[in-house]
């Protein structure tokens, strides 16, 4: 082998190691950039997402103060009345900052108060719902038993022993309800009546009676005593007015009992909001008018968005 042929050999080695170095090189920038692109990509979704976040969140933070203006504008209309032009219920809409904004409000007297309540009113209203009158005195029966004092034994202990052979882990509150959705937790109702029975009743309104001129007809139906003739009438004849209230008083003659044309300080305040991007978002509202201040002409009790769940439909007195 001459020296020339010996030479051929290390070139030829150095040449294929160099490809297979430009081979290495070429693979590990291309993993570089797919990785690049993957974490472009991620960056791109992330403040995409943050964007949208960011939108939906000025979105509710606007929502909400357009509602506290709603609540003002409430108290404002109710508060600069006097005793007898008060209205009890009303409607109204304004816009601001582009939204559109619409109101209404009305007293919780429309609704059937959980803890002040009679047994026969209660019961009354299970029985408009579709219950049987002999489960319906059941679940008005556990409805008092929970709202009761569980102190000592009798009755009150007998209540909370119920609970213990049913098997549950808690007892009755053994006092007055906190918030109407307590209403799943009383023993034996069926939960398919619980939900149907939720936009009736309320915790604010302190009366045992409901207010013949604000009540939905479902409410009315409840009423001790109440006919379909009776209802038919009072459904009829009933308008805005107290001296119409008071014919519509005369009119439910034996189911008279449970009906009263007192309001509540207790008012329920429904707010839609709607934005130019066409998002809505919807809020309801129980505030207790302070008639004697000026400063302070109302408190909230319970401030509640969709965005904490399904807002129950509002039961509308005019509704047949």
């Amino acid at each position: 082998m001459t020296i020339s042929e010996r030479g051929v050999a290390p070139v030829r080695s150095r040449s294929i190691r160099s490809r297979s170095n430009e081979g290495f090189i070429v693979v590990a920038v291309l993993w570089i950039l797919a990785a690049l692109a993957t974490l472009a990509s991620v960056y791109a979704i992330y403040v995409s997402n943050t964007v949208s976040a960011a939108r939906v969140n000025d979105d509710r933070i606007q929502a909400q103060a357009l509602v506290s203006a709603a609540l003002e504008l409430t108290a404002y209309q109710l508060t600069a009345a006097d005793e007898e032009t008060r209205p009890s219920r009303g409607t109204f809409g304004f816009r601001m900052g582009g939204a559109g904004v619409a109101v209404e409000f009305r007293s919780e007297a429309a609704r059937i108060d959980l803890n002040a309540a009679p047994k026969e009113l209660l019961a009354g209203l299970f029985i408009a719902l579709g219950a049987r009158p002999v489960d319906a005195a059941f679940f008005a029966d556990r409805i008092i038993g929970w709202r009761s004092n569980a102190a000592g034994e009798g009755q009150a202990g007998s209540e909370a022993a119920g609970y213990l052979t049913a098997g549950l882990s808690y007892g009755p509150r053994g006092a007055p309800f906190a918030h109407v959705s307590e209403l799943w937790l009383v023993r034996g109702i069926p939960p398919q009546l619980v939900e149907r029975a939720l936009p009736y009743v309320t915790v604010f309104s302190g009366q045992q009676g409901v207010h013949i001129l604000d009540a939905a007809p479902l409410v009315l139906a409840a009423l001790p005593g109440m006919t379909p003739e009776l209802l038919n009438a009072a459904l009829t004849q009933r308008g805005t007015g107290r001296q119409n209230g008071e014919y519509v008083l005369q009119l439910l003659g034996p189911a008279r009992g449970g009906a009263t044309l007192e309001t509540s300080k207790a008012i329920r305040v429904r707010v839609g909001v709607e934005f130019q991007n066409g998002r809505r978002v919807n809020s309801s509202v129980v505030i207790l008018l302070n008639l004697d201040s000026a400063t302070a002409p109302y408190r909230v009790l319970s401030w509640r968005n969709d965005a904490d769940g399904p807002i129950e439909d509002e039961p509308r007195a005019g509704s047949r």
